[in-house]
């Protein structure tokens, strides 16, 4: 599915969280939106899987408006892991990964052939499944919010900050699983990050923004070899992508 935002503006009060917006996510590749705080990211997220509407402009899926069709079935095609993952404290990781299994009425072994693909898909260990999310470690949280977002094989899968609360070794292995997982899977994927590597090492296409705007969009060794400004220069300076560290076995500690 391509996404696309067309003039779109968003102000909160007197602050502009987004001026004048034109930019079209490429379907079934991975986007990663970059920039300082309050360039806009998160908002452009909630846009996209409708929490808030635009002030001006217009956001479409393979070219139709978004306020021409069902929100409640748009959004049952985006897969949305917001920041910290989200899960239910009172719920296990297979009650949390399967919540949208009980409003659709799947039935009982659908919901478990489902959630054994996801747990193999996202390297969960399966003897985890009955915990509950404080006796999870950070990754396993991410993995199970991640699992949420890929139960009912969305079109679009929408990630704010998957990784910024884990460790460096947890952070790394989910990172690498992350690009392993959009790969295999094909879909059209918007991730936000601060982090440059990040970006760089998931991102088939970066996006770097600042103050409400789009500043230079392509991939990231396009960008860093031709910066459109000084500022792009220097944001992507800042930090170069590292090499992965090596991989854990199971993913069962990240």
């Amino acid at each position: 599915m391509q996404l696309e935002l067309a003039g779109v503006s968003k102000r909160y009060g007197a602050t502009a969280a987004l001026e004048g917006i034109d930019l079209a996510i490429p379907a079934a590749r991975t986007t990663a939106l970059i920039g300082p705080s309050g360039c806009g990211k998160s908002t452009l997220l909630r846009l996209l899987v409708g929490l808030v509407q635009p002030d001006v402009g217009e956001i479409r899926f393979d070219g139709a408006p978004m306020g021409t069709l069902d929100l409640i079935g748009l959004r049952r095609r985006i897969g949305y892991v917001i920041q910290e993952g989200g899960l239910f404290p009172h719920l296990t990781a297979a009650e949390n990964a399967t919540l949208m299994s009980r409003p659709l009425r799947w039935g009982a072994a659908r919901t478990r052939a489902r959630l054994g693909e996801l747990v193999a898909l996202t390297r969960f260990p399966a003897e985890a499944l009955g915990r509950y999310p404080t006796e999870l470690s950070g990754g396993q949280r991410q993995r199970v919010s991640l699992m949420r977002a890929l139960l009912l094989d969305p079109d679009v899968v929408l990630l704010d900050e998957p990784l910024g609360a884990l460790d460096p070794l947890g952070r790394a292995e989910l990172r690498d699983d992350l690009r392993r997982i959009f790969r295999a899977l094909g879909k059209t994927v918007v991730l936000v990050t601060h982090d440059v590597p990040e970006a760089g090492f998931l991102g088939d296409v970066v996006v770097v923004m600042r103050a409400g705007h789009v500043v230079q969009r392509g991939p990231f060794a396009e960008l860093a070899a031709s910066p459109a400004d000084s500022f792009v220069a220097a944001f992507l300076a800042s930090s170069s992508p590292a090499p992965s560290p090596p991989r854990a076995p199971s993913g069962g500690d990240a």
